[in-house]
């Protein structure tokens, strides 16, 4: 097998072992609901494959439910469940008429009614219930994601912007309780920040948000910067959280996937948090310095980078990432990096990452491109399209960070 041929085996047996199904079989297997109503909302780029598996789990015993996800990311029909596809990064109208969808499905409530709430990463572009006009909150979306704020910088600005955000939503629901089952994608798990926390009381403050608002400069309306001076939720007595799946089982799953296939796994962080074009480089300082190591090898680096925008291009973390660790081994042999987004879609793109190996940049200098070039117009997608170098898996399901591995083969 080429080395190429095991990055995509460990590709595939990693998102395998990171699908939602067993996590929310687990969560309501023998879980008792009382005799009042159940009803299901799920939100997220998982929230098919998640609420797929609880109607089915719930069976007759569900009311009726609503599914919001990314626009492609639905796979059929759902029994007695609505789904409405809306837009990620940023939101838009069918993210809205999702959320109000949700929003009236836990209108008046009993105390005895459940509702099962299915929480996954991307949840905080597709559900959502703006307080300022949506075009400010589309502008305000796209300059927290060119700027490179941290995914819990921007749920500390959108949570306090929207009406279901940062615990709003439990508080929606009640007097009925909320069950969530939630998919980490952020790291560390922290349950305020996940989809922006629409069920869980919030643990940043008014400061917090007004000194992101400073440190990047955002241009917010006066009702938006009235709003960050209101304080969200801080304490839920209605809602019972299960966590389930993290970037740290990705990386597991791709650490054994490795070493079924012959290779030394080295597990360097599961929380890997810097500019996409530094951890390229790094990875590709790992990989130049075990070139002599005479062992089939495989580094493995967990979490999520950002990307600052200077160029005008298509592209995604992901993308970048790989494409900085090609200038760094070029000419190795038997030497790849790639990296991908477990949910498989990169940015605003349909590929889930990119994989790059020791020709990568000679091949793109041979059709009159620079890695410095397409890194600074933040064009990864079709620089790397052109030399065989996107991960395509189309969506996964499942949505846990991202994993970037570094692969040296030998005999």
């Amino acid at each position: 097998m080429s080395i190429r041929t095991d990055a995509q085996e460990i590709i595939r047996q990693a998102l395998q072992a990171c699908l939602p199904d067993q996590a929310v079989r687990k969560a309501l297997t023998g879980k008792e609901f009382g005799a009042g109503r159940v009803y299901l909302v799920a939100i997220g780029k998982a929230a098919w494959q998640m609420a797929s598996c609880g109607a089915q789990m719930l069976g007759d015993r569900l009311e009726a439910g609503v599914v919001v996800t990314k626009h492609g990311h639905s796979q059929g029909n759902i029994p007695r469940c609505a789904i409405i596809e809306g837009g990620h990064p940023v939101p838009d109208e069918g993210s809205f008429q999702g959320t109000q969808a949700a929003m009236e499905l836990v209108r008046d409530l009993k105390p005895e009614d459940t509702v099962v709430f299915l929480v996954s990463g991307g949840g905080s572009a597709l559900f959502e219930c703006p307080l300022i006009p949506a075009e400010e909150l589309t502008a305000l979306t796209g300059e927290l994601l060119s700027c490179g704020a941290d995914i819990v910088e921007m749920n500390t600005i959108r949570k306090r912007l929207s009406a279901v955000k940062g615990g709003r939503f439990a508080q929606l629901c009640a007097p009925a309780r909320v069950y969530a089952i939630v998919l980490s994608d952020i790291l560390g798990d922290p349950l305020d920040m996940i989809a922006s926390g629409p069920a869980y009381p919030d643990q940043s403050t008014c400061e917090q948000a007004l000194a992101i608002v400073e440190k990047y400069r955002l241009h917010l309306s006066p009702k938006g910067m009235e709003l960050l001076a209101q304080e969200t939720p801080k304490a839920l007595d209605n809602v019972e959280t299960v966590i389930t799946g993290s970037v740290r089982e990705l990386c597991a799953a791709a650490a054994a996937a490795s070493r079924d296939l012959g290779y030394e796994p080295v597990l360097l962080t599961d929380q890997l948090c810097c500019q996409a074009k530094e951890a390229g480089s790094f990875l590709a300082s790992i990989a130049k310095s075990h070139q002599e190591d005479g062992r089939s090898l495989a580094f493995l680096a967990g979490g999520e980078t950002v990307v600052q925008l200077t160029g005008h291009g298509k592209g995604g973390r992901n993308q970048e990432l790989a494409l900085a660790a090609a200038e760094g081994i070029a000419g190795l042999e038997d030497t790849v990096v790639f990296s991908l987004g477990s949910d498989g879609t990169d940015g605003p793109t349909d590929a889930a990452g990119g994989m790059v190996d020791g020709t990568t940049k000679g091949r793109l200098e041979a059709l009159g491109l620079t890695v410095h070039q397409v890194l600074t117009e933040n064009d990864a997608y079709p620089a790397l399209q052109q030399v065989d170098g996107l991960i395509m898996t189309g969506p996964t399901g499942t949505n846990v960070n991202d994993v970037a591995v570094v692969l040296i083969k030998r005999p």
